[in-house]
C-alpha cells in the first residue's frame, strides 16, 4: 500500500528528525513520563496511552472546548477530543455546572434522581426505542446486551464483524483466519478459546452473514452501522437493509453499537439512516465526559425482559454495577444531551468534517497519490490506499510507520490526531482556521516525503 514514489529510508530520516523535535517541546512530560515508569504499568495509568507518537506520552495540564494545553505550555487543535468522549467538547460550562450541583447533594445512593426519567425520554425521541437501561461504559452495555440476547433466545454464540470492535468485551475480541474463529492480535488471556462463543463475518458481505446464521447458534448479531476502530468501513448501498432482513429471517437479535457513529447525528446512524435495531448502545460521548453509557431496545424486548429485571436476584444476574446510574452520571447526561449533540451541534461539526475531507482530498490529488479520505458526519479520516470495504482489508491497509510519521509531524505542529487512525472529530467548537490547520500541516508532511 505504500507509494512507490515514497522512500522509506527519507521516511525514517524525517521521523528522527520529528523525534527529536517532539523531545525539544516537551521537556516537562518527559520528565514526567520518566517518574512514571515505576509507580505506574507502562508508564501511563491506562497501557493505550503509550499509542501516541513521540517518544513518551504528553501529560496535558487542561482541556477546553476543542484545545488542549500539556504541561510545557504547548497548545492543541484537538481532532480527537478523547477518541470521541469528548465529542461534545472540553469543559462544557453546563456539564461542570451539573456536577458541582450534584455534588453537593450526593453523587450516588443505589435509587434512580429525577433526571432518570429525563434522560430515558430523551434517548427514547433521539433514537427511537422506547425503553432504556444505563451503564458505566459501552463495554459494560455489550456485556450487558449479550447476557440478555443469550437469554431470550437460548442460543451460546454471539456474531460480529470481523475487525470489529466494542470495548474490551471478550467475546468481540475476534477475526477471521481464513474460515477460523481466532483471538484478535494483541488480545491478552482470552478465559475460552474465542471460536466458542462467536462468530464472525466479513463487513458488506450479506451472503456470508445468510450462511453463518442459517447455523442456528446465533443469539445475535453485535455491530456498528459503519465501522470506525479499524479505520471508517461505511457500509455498501442497500447492505444495512439487507442485514435487518437476515437477522430477522434467522430470529437474530440486531444490536447497534452507536459509541463512535453517533458522529452521524443527533440519534446515530440509526436515526439518521433509519435503522431498525432490536437493541442499541451508545456510550462515552453522552456525558460529557464523565463515565456512562446506556443501552435501548424495542418494546417486545423490553417486554420479554420485565419478567427477568424484577427478579428477586437480578443483583448478581451479571448486569449492573453499585456506581452504574448514578445521580452523577445522570446529570451529567442530562446536562449533555439538553444542551449539546443536537441538530443544531452537527449543522456546525458536520461541514467542518467536509472542509477537512475537502482539504485532506486536494492535497492526495495535488501529489497524484493513491490514497482517500472517508467521512461518516462529523468524523473523517484518509487512507493510503482506495477506501475498503471491510475490516480485513483496512486492517492491511494499515502502514504504523507512515501513520506514525504524519501524527508526530501534525502533533509537532500544533494539532492532535485520534491514535491508532488517521482520523479526525469536528465539533462545534472547532473553526475553519484549525482544520486549515491540519490541511496545512498534513500538505508539508507529504510535500518533505516526495522532495526530491
Amino acid at each position: 500500500m505504500f507509494p512507490s514514489m515514497i522512500s522509506r529510508e527519507r521516511l525514517g530520516s524525517l521521523r528522527s528528525a520529528e523525534e527529536q523535535r517532539f523531545a525539544d517541546l516537551h521537556p516537562r512530560s518527559a520528565a514526567l513520563a520518566a517518574r512514571a515508569r515505576g509507580p505506574l504499568l507502562a508508564g501511563v495509568p491506562m497501557p493505550w496511552m503509550t499509542r501516541w507518537p513521540g517518544g513518551f506520552p504528553v501529560f496535558v495540564d487542561a482541556a477546553a472546548g476543542a484545545r488542549l494545553t500539556d504541561v510545557d505550555g504547548n497548545e492543541y487543535v484537538d481532532l480527537c477530543l478523547g477518541d470521541t468522549g469528548a465529542m461534545t467538547g472540553h469543559a462544557l460550562p453546563q456539564v461542570t455546572a451539573a456536577i458541582a450541583q450534584r455534588a453537593q447533594a450526593g453523587l450516588t445512593t443505589m435509587l434512580p434522581s429525577p433526571d432518570a426519567v429525563w434522560v430515558g425520554e430523551e434517548l427514547a425521541r433521539r433514537f427511537g426505542l422506547p425503553t432504556w437501561q444505563l451503564a458505566m461504559s459501552a463495554t459494560d452495555a455489550n456485556r450487558f446486551v449479550l447476557r440478555f440476547a443469550r437469554h431470550l433466545t437460548g442460543r451460546p454464540r454471539i456474531a460480529v464483524m470481523d475487525w470489529c470492535y466494542h470495548g474490551t468485551v471478550d467475546e468481540t475480541l475476534a477475526v477471521l483466519d481464513g474460515d477460523s474463529v481466532v483471538a484478535r492480535p494483541g488480545a491478552l488471556g482470552p478465559q475460552v478459546p474465542v471460536a466458542e462463543t462467536t462468530a464472525v463475518v466479513p463487513f458488506n458481505d450479506l451472503d456470508a452473514l445468510d450462511r453463518r446464521l442459517a447455523v442456528g447458534d446465533v443469539a445475535c448479531l453485535l455491530m456498528e452501522p459503519a465501522l470506525t476502530n479499524i479505520g471508517i468501513v461505511l457500509p455498501d448501498r442497500g447492505y444495512l437493509e439487507g442485514v435487518r432482513e437476515v437477522t430477522r429471517r434467522h430470529g437474530v437479535l440486531l444490536v447497534n453499537d452507536e459509541t463512535h457513529t453517533l458522529c452521524a447525528g443527533p440519534g446515530g446512524a440509526t436515526a439518521a439512516w433509519g435503522l431498525e435495531p432490536d437493541l442499541l448502545v451508545v456510550g462515552k460521548p453522552i456525558g460529557g465526559g464523565v463515565p456512562c453509557a446506556a443501552y435501548g431496545m424495542s418494546a417486545e424486548v423490553a417486554d420479554r425482559l420485565s419478567g427477568p429485571m424484577l427478579g428477586h436476584e437480578i443483583d448478581v444476574a451479571g448486569v449492573g454495577g453499585t456506581l452504574t446510574g448514578s445521580a452523577l452520571a445522570l446529570a451529567a447526561v442530562r446536562a449533555t444531551l439538553s444542551t449539546c449533540l443536537r441538530e443544531e451541534d452537527f449543522a456546525v461539526a458536520v461541514p467542518l468534517a467536509e472542509r477537512f475531507t475537502s482539504g485532506v482530498a486536494g492535497v492526495i490529488a495535488e501529489h497524484g497519490l493513491d490514497w482517500h479520505v472517508q467521512r461518516l458526519g462529523c468524523r473523517a479520516e484518509y487512507w493510503f490506499c482506495p477506501p475498503p470495504r471491510d475490516g480485513a482489508a483496512a486492517a492491511a491497509a494499515v502502514d504504523e510507520d507512515l501513520e506514525g510519521f504524519l501524527h508526530l509531524w501534525c502533533l509537532n505542529r500544533g494539532v492532535l490526531l485520534t491514535p491508532f487512525h488517521n482520523m479526525a472529530l469536528l465539533s462545534p467548537h472547532h473553526t475553519e482556521a484549525d482544520v486549515d490547520r491540519h490541511t496545512g500541516a498534513f500538505a508539508g508532511a507529504i510535500a518533505a516525503l516526495l522532495a526530491p
